[in-house]
């Protein structure tokens, strides 16, 4: 089989012959305790879901709920490392909570991997990641990443009031994985609308939800096929030409991986730029003292990675058992919330307050056990540079309306809208 044998049916018509999964009702409307009826998609939820996560931990440390035909939510520190490190039980074969499991026989690899895989295979697909993500080859995307951001501040000469979601956090991760993957620039619009519907988007009626997801991965498919007519030193390229067990990866592999890395390896990093920005647009000493002490900038962001990690992970139970107190179902899911574990007291001291410098912090925003995030040194890399440069031109900001700002719901929190005032507040 050659190269170009992989890439010539659409990935529309292979899914065709897929085993199928389980779809549930798509319940939504209002919380009625968050204890037994949890929802990560309600307004709530995106507005502030930390008082919730706290009264829990204190009430409920294992909460549960009916929707996306049942779940659980563990909110201490214990309970979400236990998970995380348990692969016996736990599956990672669909790690997006929705109305959809997919079917049993998706794993070990699952639909993205190595991020929905499972040992054995989970070892061996996150390995060929790792060249990509090393401290040396991040290191020379440093000088690019920090020159494009002082490019999108120059845009703002002449403006007052910008959105730093949108107008800066949105594009700085845009670019850089646009550029390791090959994509055109000019299509970061089109990655927003994928990772919106991933991500936000996992309460649509199921044929609304596939008909995005296939465009995505017909995205994908083109632009696979444009390497393959036009080779290049780049990311998509090293995944065609990849081999695993003495063959050459799957196109369903090839495709997953590159929806990982272009969802995935966005949305974190300007989540948790936006709630950098945002935590010292609201908080001046913590902005003076930064721009005072510039070299505090890399003990502050793992603060903010802590106080406002971006990311929740789901599992889904392998078979049914007693856990913890709780008796979990075959095919439950669990939500791994890393920003619950964060917060827990009795694993961090001030839990609830942002100390940006605070000397011992083993947060866990990046995750824990063998999904911990491949793309760690990339993510933050760009969220220093990102803080660093707007620090340096915009010294003084502060928030411009503070009911004007937006959070995104789902699994991956930050703002989506984000509008400061530059200058002295």
């Amino acid at each position: 089989m050659t190269v170009d044998d992989r890439f010539t049916q659409g990935f529309r018509e292979t899914r065709e012959d897929e085993p199928l999964g389980t779809r549930n009702e798509v319940i939504t409307g209002p919380v009625s305790d968050w204890a037994t009826d949890f929802s990560h998609l309600e307004p709530e939820w995106a507005a502030d879901p930390y008082p919730i996560q706290d009264d829990l931990r204190q009430r409920c440390p294992i909460a549960h709920t009916d929707r996306f035909g049942g779940g659980w939510l563990p909110t201490r520190y214990e309970d979400v490392a236990a998970i995380a490190y348990d692969t016996e039980r736990f599956s990672s074969r669909s790690i997006i909570m929705s109305n959809f499991r997919p079917p049993k026989e998706l794993a070990p690899v699952g639909g993205t991997p190595p991020i929905s895989s499972d040992p054995p295979f989970h070892h061996d697909a996150r390995k060929l990641l790792l060249p990509a993500f090393t401290k040396t080859a991040v290191s020379r995307m440093e000088g690019p990443t920090r020159a494009f951001c002082h490019q999108l501040i120059d845009a703002f000469e002449g403006r007052d009031v910008v959105d730093a979601a949108r107008d800066y956090a949105q594009h700085i991760p845009v670019r850089v994985i646009a550029d390791m993957l090959g994509f055109p620039q000019e299509d970061g619009p089109r990655f927003r609308e994928f990772i919106e519907s991933s991500l936000e988007g996992v309460n649509l009626p199921p044929e609304e939800r596939i008909e995005r997801m296939d465009e995505l991965f017909d995205y994908l498919l083109a632009q696979i096929r444009d390497h393959l007519d036009h080779p290049r030193d780049d990311l998509t390229t090293y995944l065609i030409e990849a081999e695993l067990y003495g063959r050459k990866l799957d196109p369903s592999h090839v495709a997953g991986t590159m929806a990982l890395l272009l969802i995935a390896g966005i949305d974190t990093t300007w989540s948790a730029i936006g709630a950098s920005l945002w935590h010292l647009a609201k908080t001046p000493a913590d902005r003076e003292r930064l721009v005072a002490e510039p070299g505090l900038v890399p003990t502050a962001m793992e603060e903010f990675l802590r106080v406002y990690a971006p990311v929740t992970m789901a599992r889904l139970v392998k078979e049914d058992m007693h856990w913890n107190g709780v008796d979990m179902k075959a095919d439950d899911w669990v939500l791994l919330s890393f920003p619950a574990a964060n917060r827990d007291p009795a694993q961090f001291e001030q839990a609830d307050e942002v100390v940006i410098d605070r000397k011992v912090n083993r947060h866990v925003a990046f995750g824990l056990g063998i999904h911990r995030c491949v793309g760690s040194h990339l993510a933050r890399m760009e969220l220093r540079v990102a803080l660093e440069v707007w620090l340096e031109r915009v010294p003084e900001f502060g928030l411009a309306d503070p009911a004007g700002v937006t959070w995104a719901a789902g699994q991956v929190r930050g703002p989506r809208s984000l509008p400061l005032r530059l200058g002295r507040p």
